[in-house]
């Protein structure tokens, strides 16, 4: 019961990780020289994190035996290292060990100890200096499970359960492998399933480089992932390991290859079809076959004096350091241990007095294990002294989430926060098997009139009445915008919840075309991408941005957590939204833009083409009065 609830709710690391294969592959569900079902296991003697020997005679004696090969940084093994305590409490009574083995070369002893610590391992957890034991196993990725019987025969192979892995997490599992193989073997019966898939990162190997590579990591390799890698893979950040050194990388190899070939690192989900954007941190060919070679040849280091200088981060923050940093409380906000944790509201008075401007603002979680998103909204003056939180979403002014994160405003903009405005943090949390606490903030950089060009604005096409049928795989929901002024578009931020299948933005122009300005054919949950134009473009009055989303409520989906339920729209994971965000800036003193409903869309009789046909028309006669004029001028001043 304690795993079922918190498989309900992966950390945010986790989630960014597993839900797009950060870290994680599936692998085949046969290895070459793997130990076979069947087979006997030779005896191994390894040393635990603090030296002590345990060998597999010694601590099996006739015992069942479960040997789960752990990593310290892979994300699956975190979460599935308090399933595994679980599992090894209740089944020694019934005679069942537990062995813990990281054939990690990037895992040190002192990090094991940390990882045993902080994930109340209790069995034995072994380092595997060079991957002997690995290898003899044929073990490929953590965590993967192997059972052995009283007489040291492989009886089970493969995964804990089906509650997580690649591109999916379920609400609970379906199928509780581990648990049900112990069981069979303990009452005499064969294992049903003696083989599952394992999904998880790749045993980082011990490797053996070419010393004649032409592809090294000083000279090809780190310039690649300084400029697509190290802002979120270095200490701190959502990456769930390090790119920073060489040090870092190395254990990683095998895993970065196989992420970067398949091109779900670094992740982006915008067609290539559709649009430039200045964010896109996706790797070219050139760069990928770069990165494949280099693993081939071993991961070789090269000449440390070829390296580029290391690329400067702030301490703490994507931004410059921050003028005023703004907490949600002051006291932390206690997580519990299990079970679904309702929005949390806070409410935070920065006492501005006149009217200020920021030109950089980033939200960032005090415990980034279990806060999965932050949205940070202004309570302004003009909402009165109560508002409704529905209301808030038109008032977004920053957000933390994975993948998403608005720091630095577009060169020229800046956003005005009104004299008298109050803060009001929205916190989603997620439990993760353990209380904690959080205390996230927010900094801002601010700007000073005058020093700008363009005040940035957020803009929503918002459909909430919307309602998807249990067991429906296509359902299309739509949203508008019509621009009661001309604006200058800079960024566009789809959002959609666990249902969430693809997301399009169209402009509807006056002259009848229809524009593309983004295309997401297989949104994820897991990341939040603001997608920021590589030119901002100019959008008329009375252009519509329409969105076209469409959701999956079937079984199919394998992030669905309930294919029965009729959804609609909600604040809850569970729930649904169907937002998209616009960052743009009004041209001049326009009045301010509507949201357009979607009985208010053009209507088919043709006048709203007709009003658009006379624009253009007249837009046609301005410009070619324009080049008159400019041909004629010069002629009447000579």
């Amino acid at each position: 019961m304690r795993h079922a609830r918190s498989c309900i709710r992966l950390t945010c690391g986790l989630w960014a990780a597993v839900a797009l294969g950060v870290v994680c592959a599936r692998a085949e569900s046969t290895t070459p020289d793997r130990l076979h079902l069947g087979s006997h296991c030779d005896d191994f003697t390894l040393r635990d994190y603090q030296g002590v020997e345990y060998s597999l005679s010694s601590v099996a004696g006739g015992r069942l035996v479960v040997v789960v090969f752990l990593g310290i940084e892979c994300p699956l093994a975190k979460y599935y290292a308090s399933q595994l305590v679980d599992l090894a409490e209740r089944f020694a009574p019934r005679g069942v060990v537990f062995l813990g083995i990281d054939s990690n070369q990037q895992d040190s002893p002192t990090e094991i100890a940390h990882f045993a610590r902080e994930h109340g391992i209790t069995f034995p957890l072994l380092k595997d200096v060079g991957n002997v034991v690995a290898d003899s196993f044929g073990a490929q990725r953590t965590p993967e499970v192997f059972v052995l019987d009283g007489k040291r025969v492989l009886r089970y192979h493969g995964r804990v359960d089906d509650c997580a892995g690649v591109a999916y997490r379920r609400a609970a599992p379906t199928r509780n492998d581990l648990e049900q193989a112990l069981d069979e073997l303990l009452t005499g019966q064969a294992v049903r399933a003696p083989e599952t898939p394992v999904e998880g990162c790749l045993i980082g190997r011990v490797r053996t480089p070419n010393p004649d590579s032409p592809v090294t990591w000083s000279k090809d390799i780190l310039p690649i992932f300084q400029r697509r890698c190290q802002e979120c893979h270095r200490p701190g950040e959502i990456g769930p390991f390090s790119l920073l050194s060489y040090a870092d990388t190395l254990g990683w190899a095998e895993m970065i290859r196989e992420v970067v070939v398949d091109r779900r690192m670094p992740p982006w989900h915008a067609s290539h079809e559709f649009g430039e954007f200045a964010n896109d941190p996706r790797l070219n060919d050139e760069e990928i076959e770069l990165v494949e070679r280099w693993v081939s040849e071993g991961a070789p280091e090269g000449i440390t004096a070829d390296a580029p200088p290391a690329r400067h981060f702030y301490d703490g923050w994507q931004i410059a350091p921050p003028e005023l940093v703004v907490y949600m409380s002051d006291t932390p906000f206690s997580v519990p241990a299990t079970g679904q944790v309702a929005y949390q509201y806070f409410t935070v008075d920065p006492r501005f007095a006149e009217d200020r401007w920021i030109k950089a603002v980033e939200c960032r979680p005090g415990n980034p294990a279990v806060v999965h998103h932050i949205n940070v909204f202004l309570w302004t003056p003009e909402l009165g002294d109560s508002v409704d939180r529905e209301q808030l979403t038109n008032y977004l002014l920053a957000g933390y989430a994975p993948g998403y994160r608005i720091g630095r405003l577009p060169a020229g903009t800046a956003r005005r926060i009104p004299a008298g405005t109050k803060f009001v943090f929205q916190m989603h949390y997620t439990s993760i098997g353990r209380a904690q606490a959080d205390r996230s903030y927010m900094g801002l950089v601010f700007v000073k009139p005058g020093e700008f060009e363009h005040e940035l604005e957020m803009a929503l096409a918002v459909n909430n009445q919307f309602e998807i049928p249990p067991r429906s795989a296509d359902v299309r929901v739509e949203s508008m915008y019509e621009l009661a002024g001309d604006a200058i578009l800079y960024a566009l931020i789809p959002h959609m919840h666990l249902r969430g299948k693809s997301f399009r933005y169209e402009a509807l122009h006056l002259d009848g075309t229809r524009e593309v300005l983004l295309e997401v054919p297989r949104y994820d949950f897991g990341w939040q991408h603001r997608y920021e134009l590589a030119r901002s473009k100019h959008l008329a009055r009375g252009t519509i941005v329409r969105c076209l989303a469409t959701y999956d409520n079937s079984a199919d989906n394998w992030a669905n957590p309930d294919p029965s339920a009729t959804v609609r729209w909600g604040d809850q994971t569970t729930d649904e939204m169907m937002i998209g965000y616009l960052e743009i800036a009004r041209i001049k003193s326009q009045s301010a833009a509507k949201p357009v409903t979607l009985a208010a869309a053009p209507t088919s009789d043709g006048s709203d083409r007709r009003v658009r046909m006379v624009a253009a028309a007249g837009m046609v006669v301005l410009s070619g009065l324009t080049i008159v004029g400019l041909w004629w001028w010069p002629k009447r001043t000579t």
